[in-house]
C-alpha cells in the first residue's frame, strides 16, 4: 500500500490531553490519514515517523541492512537538554546497537536471565506480593498502581540485582520520570543510583545478575555494565508495573470476568496477553534510523530519521492477525518487539505479572473497582500506556469498611 503522505503534512502529537485520553482514536486517524507511516511529533520539537501497520512493523524490525539502532547521528539534531533524550540518548547498550557489538550485549543478558531459576523468581514475587498486601490489607480499600502494580517489580528487580529491599523505593520516581520525559535530572538520578549499585558489586561479587554481567566471558567494561544496568532496570520495572495494573484495571472492570478468574475458568496468563494484544504497555518505541534515504512503504525517509513502531497501533491493525478482541484468541502481537531486537526477558516478565496477579486475587477474592475504567486516568508519554492510579476496596479481615 502506498502512502499518500505530504512530507509537509501536520505531524500528530504523541503528548496532550487527546492522545492521553485515547491514543488508539489518534492512530486509527492516523492509519485512516496516512496509511502505514504517519509523521509525529513525539515532544514539542522533536518529530518523526510512526509505523502502524502490522506487517510494515515486521518489514521494519526484521531488515537490518537498512536500518540501524545508533542515535547519535540523529541525536545531534535535538537540543542536548531535551528530556525525549532520557529515552532516545544513544548509551553503549544492545538497546542502541546493531551487528557483532549487539550480539556480544545481546549474549551477557540473555545468559544472565538464564541464570535466573523460575521457581525462585515466582517464590520471590509471592514473598514481596505478600509483604506489599499486608501494608494495606486492614484498610479495606487500596491504591494498586503506587502500592502494589509498581512496588513488586521493582523490588524484584533490585533483589535480583543484589540491592536491598530499602532501596528499592528510591527508584520510583526517577523511572516514572525517564518514562515521561520530565528532564536530565530524572536520567542522571537513575544513573547516578545504578553507578552506586555497580562500585559495590565491583567490590564484592554475589550471586546477583550486577556480578553476572561484570563476570561474564565477553568481558563487558564497567561503563558498558553499568549501561545495562540502566537499561535492565528500566526495561523491566515500567513494563512490567503497566502489565500488571492494565490488566488488573480490565479485569476489575468486568464482574463476569473477574468471578471466571476465582472459579478457575480463566487465568492471570490470559489476562496478561490480553493486555500484550490490545493494550501493550509500551505503546510506541523500537526506534530505528535508516541508514541511507529509503523508500518505506511509500513514504521518502532521509537518512537518520526518528522512525518508531507503534506496537499499540499495530496490535489494532485490522489487517493484522488476531485483530477482533476476544479472550484467549490470538497471541499475536509486537508487545515484545520482534527480531533482533527482541525482548529477552520475556518469559520473567510474564512469571513476575501472572504471580502478581493471581496472589492479589488469591488473597483478596472480592477485590472491586472504586472507580469505572472509563474514568481511570492515563500518565502523560509518547511511549507508554501507564494509568496515573487504580483504587480498588475490598473486605479486610476485620469485615467489611
Amino acid at each position: 500500500m502506498t502512502a499518500d503522505v505530504s512530507p509537509v503534512r501536520t505531524p500528530y502529537p504523541l503528548y496532550g490531553e487527546e492522545f492521553m485520553r485515547d491514543p488508539y482514536a489518534v492512530y486509527e486517524r492516523m492509519r485512516a490519514e496516512c496509511g502505514p507511516l504517519a509523521p509525529i511529533e513525539v515532544a514539542p520539537g522533536v518529530t518523526g515517523w510512526l509505523v502502524l501497520d502490522y506487517r510494515a512493523a515486521l518489514d521494519l524490525l526484521h531488515d537490518t541492512r537498512s536500518w540501524t539502532k545508533d542515535s547519535r547521528v540523529w541525536q545531534e539534531t535535538v537540543p542536548e537538554d531535551h528530556p525525549v533524550l532520557g529515552m532516545l540518548r544513544w548509551r553503549p547498550n544492545l538497546l542502541f546497537s546493531d551487528g557483532e557489538t549487539h550480539a556480544r550485549y545481546r549474549k551477557v543478558i540473555t545468559d544472565s536471565v538464564a541464570r535466573i531459576e523460575p521457581h525462585r523468581l515466582r517464590a520471590m514475587t509471592q514473598e514481596i506480593a505478600d509483604l506489599l498486601i499486608d501494608t494495606f490489607i486492614d484498610e479495606g480499600r487500596v491504591e494498586l498502581v503506587g502500592q502494589y502494580c509498581r512496588p513488586i517489580p521493582l523490588y524484584v528487580i533490585n533483589r535480583l540485582f543484589g540491592l536491598e529491599d530499602d532501596r528499592a523505593p528510591n527508584l520510583i520516581q526517577a523511572l516514572a520520570g525517564l518514562m515521561e520525559g520530565t528532564g536530565p535530572e530524572a536520567t542522571a538520578q537513575f544513573e547516578r543510583y545504578m553507578g552506586e549499585l555497580l562500585m559495590a558489586k565491583m567490590a564484592q561479587r554475589g550471586d546477583d545478575i550486577t556480578s553476572w554481567y561484570l563476570d561474564h566471558p565477553h568481558e563487558l567494561t564497567p561503563e558498558e555494565v553499568l549501561h545495562h544496568l540502566v537499561l535492565t532496570v528500566g526495561a523491566g520495572q515500567e513494563p512490567t508495573t503497566n502489565l500488571i495494573s492494565n490488566a488488573l484495571s480490565r479485569l476489575l472492570a468486568d464482574d463476569s470476568y473477574r468471578a471466571s478468574w476465582t472459579d478457575g475458568i480463566h487465568t492471570p496468563r490470559e489476562a496478561v496477553e490480553q493486555v500484550l494484544r490490545f493494550e501493550t504497555p509500551i505503546a510506541n518505541y523500537a526506534f530505528h534510523f535508516p541508514l541511507r534515504d529509503i523508500n518505506f512503504h511509500g513514504v521518502d525517509l532521509p537518512a537518520h530519521t526518528l522512525v518508531m513502531v507503534s506496537m499499540a497501533a499495530a496490535g489494532a491493525d485490522p489487517k493484522g492477525p488476531g485483530a477482533a478482541e476476544t479472550r484467549g484468541g490470538s497471541r499475536a502481537h509486537l508487545s515484545w518487539s520482534a527480531g533482533p531486537h527482541a525482548c529477552p526477558a520475556q518469559q520473567p516478565a510474564t512469571l513476575i505479572s501472572t504471580t502478581a496477579i493471581e496472589h492479589l486475587v488469591s488473597r483478596l477474592p472480592d477485590l472491586r473497582a472504586e472507580v469505572p475504567r472509563s474514568q481511570l486516568e492515563w500518565r502523560p508519554g509518547a511511549f507508554h500506556r501507564s494509568l496515573v492510579a487504580l483504587p480498588a476496596r475490598f473486605t479486610p479481615p476485620g469485615g467489611l469498611t
